[in-house]
């Protein structure tokens, strides 16, 4: 039990850590004595400080009481914010998304059980982008005193510790005294250069308020892990591999990201063209004249290509995901691999491969050292205008107009809606335009809405916008954009998300309200998952149980809560930039909601030219893969 007097010392703390300078500061000039009797919720939330931990996303229930009353203190006396929100899952989508667009770092606190387990579904997320987050969790008592409600109901120790475990690093904090080294683990889980992720904190309901007696403040610990340098091997080898091959394709991922004057040297080098991953849009500008968009599954017809008739592949932090290379059949005629990440699984993906483990900026850079070198002992100059630059370019040029012939009919007749109303790529890229006109941050969610998002995309800097290329969570642009309003920086987000995302993750509109979000949801509205209905007809020639005859008003919906201003976005360009304009001008949390075509009309959708190890599809894909043997 806390004291009146620990009570009172624990306010005098939150005041010093709030003070200009923070935990370190006070420490050093004494106000703050370094042996301190704090209980275990309290000294958590002074390590996190020390890690530059301020915000706080909660559920708050009878499993987070303690951490509750520590977070109530330090908010009154300005050392922490605390954004209570209605969903685990949104809790942790947001914490994800403020860390991705801004670098500002969350933790996302629940208590035991079910909002545990939402907020662990959300952290796919962060997990499959690379994004640090800290998730903390109530957990059972350790003194095993009988069934805790809301545990997992099975008579055994640590079931939420193995099942955390599984998703990420985790720790339990079942004796405090050892805080100083599961907050070591957090900072480099979250931290991590190359590989950030979650990390998984689990408080149990007994410890939580438990004095730790003479805690060392200096123990907690700071400062993040330290970079890799450029990746050893034979540099010199591998550029003439680069020179010697005719087709070089470089697959950019998300590990490429402040590379790209690097990228944009050696390829000039070497020949070589590049294909992004829906993650890596912006890296190398959309008009780079090497640049063939998105290749994969749902790729461009340009990205799609280059990996079908390249002779080299150079990866460049990528992580193969399925779609992003065909379920590996997606270089079917390259024989060698130089593979630059920092993760040693990534780099040995494929056979044939030359791994160059390290950080990709310096090896990068020492690449290109080592091609120039090369060319000069040859006595030549990097290829201008090559024929598979030549091949490369005109295919980006029919991909274009395969776009430009799509938008050349904005709307169709849809027999659900009755009428003409915008397709979706009309519909996205009108949005997407507007958001760089404003110079906003756009999150496409899961589903048509992505792929048409990265198929559409013009983007020329990274941070224009961001999609989940690897959960794929249905309800994480909504989410996002309730970082806006945890945020210190000023910005303005746009979720579009089609109908099904959202429903699942309609919580922002409270919350957004709540917190002070900026920004606005536009909701595609197609009455059906217009994806998974697309992906059973190709496979089998009919969809089946993904949609219904349910209309919903949206616009109502979100009218219905104070603060949220809803709009229609009509059924033309000129309607829909005009109500993202009406938006913006009246500030706060807005809704739009689009109707948009779904149907078998070719241009109410983009065609797509990779293959994919689902549905009926896996046994040519299977046999095509090894066949390939890469």
């Amino acid at each position: 039990m806390v004291t009146k007097q620990q009570g009172s010392d624990r306010a005098a703390r939150a005041r010093l850590v709030a003070s200009p300078g923070g935990l370190d500061a006070a420490l050093e000039n004494g106000e703050l004595p370094a042996r301190v009797d704090v209980t275990l919720s309290e000294a958590l939330v002074l390590g996190l400080l020390r890690q530059g931990v301020r915000r706080y996303v909660v559920v708050l229930g009878h499993g987070s009481t303690e951490l509750g009353e520590v977070l109530r203190v330090y908010e009154e006396a300005g050392a922490v914010r605390t954004h209570s929100v209605r969903h685990e899952v949104e809790a942790a989508h947001a914490a994800t998304a403020l860390r991705w667009v801004t670098g500002e770092k969350a933790a996302v606190v629940t208590s035991i059980g079910p909002g545990a387990l939402q907020a662990l579904s959300g952290s796919l997320t962060a997990s499959s982008n690379g994004v640090g987050v800290y998730h903390i969790y109530g957990d059972e008592t350790t003194e095993d005193e009988g069934p805790n409600m809301q545990q997992i109901p099975r008579p055994e120790q640590g079931l939420f510790l193995r099942l955390a475990s599984v998703m990420g690093p985790a720790y339990s904090l079942h004796t405090p005294a050892a805080l100083p080294t599961a907050l070591r683990r957090c900072l480099n889980a979250v931290d991590h250069p190359y590989r950030a992720s979650p990390f998984f904190l689990l408080l149990p309901l007994n410890t939580q308020p438990q004095v730790i007696r003479g805690l060392n403040l200096r123990e907690l610990p700071s400062g993040a892990p330290p970079r890799l340098g450029a990746a050893a091997g034979d540099h010199g080898a591998v550029a003439r591999r680069l020179l010697d091959a005719e087709r070089v394709v470089i697959k950019v991922g998300g590990g490429a990201l402040g590379c790209r004057a690097e990228l944009e040297a050696l390829a000039d080098l070497v020949d070589g063209v590049f294909v992004m991953s829906p993650v890596s849009l912006g890296y190398v500008p959309s008009s780079h004249p090497r640049q063939m968009m998105v290749g994969g599954s749902k790729g461009s017809l340009s990205g799609n290509y280059a990996m079908d008739h390249a002779d080299l592949l150079l990866a460049v932090g990528t992580r193969a995901v399925c779609q992003a290379d065909c379920s590996r059949t997606g270089y079917p005629q390259v024989r060698h691999v130089v593979n630059v990440n920092a993760d040693l699984d990534a780099a040995t993906h494929y056979n044939d491969t030359t791994a160059l483990v390290g950080d990709a900026r310096a090896t990068l850079r020492q690449l290109v050292e080592a091609v120039q070198q090369e060319l000069e002992a040859r006595e030549k100059t990097p290829v201008a205008g090559s024929p598979w630059l030549r091949e490369c370019r005109a295919r980006r040029r029919e991909w274009e107009a395969v776009k430009e012939a799509r938008l050349a009919r904005p709307a169709v007749f849809d027999p659900v809606w009755g009428r003409e109303v915008l397709t979706q790529p009309a519909a996205v890229r009108t949005v997407a335009r507007w958001a760089r006109r404003v110079g906003a941050v756009t999150f496409f969610d899961a589903g048509d809405v992505q792929a048409v998002g990265f198929q559409m995309s013009e983007q020329e800097t990274p941070e224009e916008s961001f999609t989940d290329g690897g959960a794929s969570y249905m309800g994480f642009a909504s989410s996002a954009v309730l970082a806006t309003g945890m945020s210190d920086a000023d910005w303005y987000g746009v979720a579009v998300t089609g109908d099904g995302s959202f429903t699942m993750n309609p919580q922002v509109l409270i919350d957004g309200v709540a917190h002070g979000a900026q920004g606005c949801v536009v909701v595609l509205d197609n009455r059906r998952m217009a994806a998974i209905s697309s992906l059973q007809i190709a496979q089998y020639g009919a969809d089946h149980a993904t949609w219904d005859g349910v209309p919903v008003d949206y616009v109502a919906w979100a009218g219905a809560v104070k603060g949220v201003s809803a709009h229609h976005g009509g059924y033309t360009v000129d309607s829909l930039t005009e109500a993202l304009d009406m938006a913006r001008a009246q500030g706060g949390l807005a809704l739009i909601h689009v109707p948009v075509y779904f149907g078998e009309d070719e241009a109410g959708g983009l065609p797509s030219y990779g293959r994919w190890n689902v549905g009926n599809w896996v046994e040519d894909t299977q046999a095509r893969r090894h066949e390939i043997g890469l």
